[in-house]
């Protein structure tokens, strides 16, 4: 009896996916970030392995650490809000200007 009160569901429901300890959210900020570092030490600044991957943990750390609850928190931010006006109208009901419209068109002879 005691077995028909609880139902089995998903474990996984709610849990945030996941590679392995790495979130699944944070894998594209993390190759972009390689990338750049990549680019930037040894492509221009012409640094060795070391010093590019240091640049580019530092880069993926700082990112996961800004990220934690979330990387809305930190783009929503960079995003243009409306701009609102007040703006003063005549209120003009639509069935007045639709049938204001059908008289036009009957006095000038149209169906």
């Amino acid at each position: 009896m005691e077995d028909k009160k609880y139902r089995k569901v998903n474990a996984t429901l709610g849990k945030q996916p996941s590679i392995g300890p790495f979130p699944a959210d944070q894998l594209i900020p993390w190759a972009i970030i390689s990338g750049v570092s990549y680019y930037l030490a040894h492509g221009l600044l012409r640094l060795n392995w070391v010093w590019t991957c240091a640049i580019a943990a530092w880069g993926i750390a700082t990112w996961w650490i800004l990220t934690a609850n979330g990387a809305w928190r930190i783009l929503s931010k960079f995003v243009a809000t409306p701009n609102w006006t007040r703006v003063r109208m005549r209120y003009e009901a639509v069935g007045s200007r639709q049938s204001a419209v059908g008289r036009r068109k009957r006095r000038k002879g149209g169906g």
